[in-house]
Order: structure tokens, then C-alpha cells, then sequence
């Protein structure tokens, strides 16, 4: 079958009508403490431990009167402490220069400490509605395998998503290659032969069915 960005798209909607965050949150807040919890670490392990974070810490005023002795031991299983200075000193910078809400820019989001530009778009999407493409490790993988994009890093992949996708699908695709990511197109032993997918995916055909040799960016490339 010949490869077509319309049909790989309409594809993965369809296997992925409800595809959303995996992490949990309520507002801007939370969510930009789950998404910087969440850098090379599973959604479902944050999700362990906000619940008790977000009890004790429920606004940035709070997070930033926080001590980061007091956060890490709260936070531990998700990462280094480094996570927990970065998520207090975010706070306290939102307090001091944005009035206690987080911001909507990518440029005043990026300005916070551990917050790259992948973190930033998720954000943006998630939290303010705004249109991006989020360029995690899944996204990554599973657009250049598939041929949604030809990239060497995560700045140029984010690019041509840009470009292949139409800008009213940014947000949902950027879940459908996630999910499919994660239940199919593994970055180890991807299952193409039950993937619906495979009759249009470039790196199965080069392959001849199936993809040997993993395309994959490791976690500690992707920016947070």
C-alpha cells in the first residue's frame, strides 16, 4: 500500500478515538508539576504520588513556601532531587513574576527552571489549549518509523509533524502517537504483525514486514 499521511492519520484516529493525557491533573498548576514529574519516568508512577503532593502543595503559593528537603522525600520514586528544586523554584518564580498563575507562553514557560520545550508544549496543549506537538520519546519513534517524519533529533521532528499534520490535529495526534507508542510500536520487539499499520509504514517495508532494528531517541535526548 502506498504511504499516505492522510490515511496513517486516519488510521491512528480511529484506533485512538479517546486518546488523552495518561498523567492526572486538574488545572495549569498540577499539570505542570505531573509533566515535569514525568521526564524519564512513567505516567503511572506519577500519578502514585501527586495525589499526596497535590494534597499538600495544592497551589504554586504553597509549593513555593515549600523547603525541597520537604518535596524530594514526596517525589523520590519519580527521580533525582534535582526534580525537586527545579518544581520549587519554578513555583516561587511564578509567585515573584507571575502573580501566582502559571504562564502561557512558551517563552515565559521555558524561562522556568526544568522546563524545556517539550515540557512547555504539553503544557500549553494540556492546560491552555493551545495548539503544539509535544516530541516525547513515543512520538519521536513512532512518527520516523512510520513516516509521518524523517528526522535525525526532536527539534526537526517537531518541525515536519508541524507541516504533515493539520494544525486542528496537533494536540490529539500528539496523543495518538503516543498511545500507539505504547501499546503497539514498542521501541523493543514492536508488534507489527498485529499492527494495523504496517501495509503504509516505511520502516516495516524497508524492513520487508517488519521492523528489526528499533529507531528510537533516548530518554536523556529528549529536552524536558
Amino acid at each position: 500500500m502506498r504511504f499516505s499521511r492522510k490515511a496513517v492519520l486516519e488510521e491512528l484516529k480511529n484506533l485512538y478515538p479517546d486518546a488523552r493525557p495518561e498523567l492526572n491533573f486538574r488545572n495549569p498548576y498540577e499539570t505542570l508539576v505531573a509533566v515535569m514529574l514525568s521526564a524519564q519516568c512513567t505516567d503511572k508512577q506519577v500519578n502514585k504520588v501527586t495525589p499526596a503532593l497535590f494534597d499538600r502543595y495544592p497551589t504554586a503559593a504553597s509549593m513555593a513556601a515549600a523547603s525541597v528537603d520537604d518535596v524530594y522525600p514526596m517525589v523520590k520514586s519519580c527521580g533525582f532531587k534535582t526534580k525537586a528544586s527545579n518544581i520549587v523554584e519554578a513555583c516561587r518564580l511564578i509567585m515573584q513574576n507571575h502573580g501566582g498563575e502559571v504562564p502561557g507562553t512558551m517563552e515565559a514557560l521555558t524561562a522556568l527552571p526544568g522546563v524545556g520545550q517539550k515540557t512547555a508544549n504539553v503544557v500549553l496543549a494540556n492546560a491552555f489549549g493551545v495548539p503544539t506537538i509535544a516530541v516525547d520519546t513515543h512520538v519521536f519513534r513512532v512518527s520516523n518509523r512510520i513516516g509521518l517524519a524523517d528526522a535525525k533529533n526532536v527539534e526537526e521532528t517537531e518541525r515536519q509533524l508541524q507541516k504533515a499534520i493539520p494544525k486542528k490535529d496537533w494536540v490529539a495526534a500528539h496523543h495518538w502517537l503516543i498511545f500507539h507508542g505504547r501499546r503497539v510500536c514498542h521501541a523493543r520487539n514492536p508488534e507489527c504483525g498485529a499492527c494495523t499499520l504496517q501495509p503504509m509504514c516505511k520502516a516495516a517495508k524497508a524492513a520487508g514486514g517488519a521492523v528489526i532494528t528499533p529507531r528510537a531517541v533516548k530518554k536523556k535526548d529528549i529536552q524536558a
